[in-house]
């Protein structure tokens, strides 16, 4: 069975609907499935106090990576 929808109204600016509608279109999905998407991805990313651990990580190999370089450029 599958998710149950609840319909809603809003507004949007006329760009950000065309963009939603293009990226639908051009994946071949329907404009629900794009919107949910978003609304998820944002509700995640809100709750986000500090960058996602795997991009810390990076951070932190990219700066003992170069920790040579920053010293020399220190000088």
């Amino acid at each position: 069975m599958g998710m149950q929808r609840v319909k809603f109204s809003s507004q949007a600016s006329p760009e950000v609907l065309s963009s939603m509608r293009e990226i639908a279109r051009s994946e071949g999905r329907h404009f629900q499935s794009v919107l949910q998407e978003a609304m998820e991805e944002y509700i995640v990313n809100r709750g986000r106090k500090s960058p996602r651990p795997e991009v810390m990580a990076h951070f932190r190999a990219s700066v003992e990576r170069n920790r040579r370089l920053a010293e020399l450029l220190a000088k």
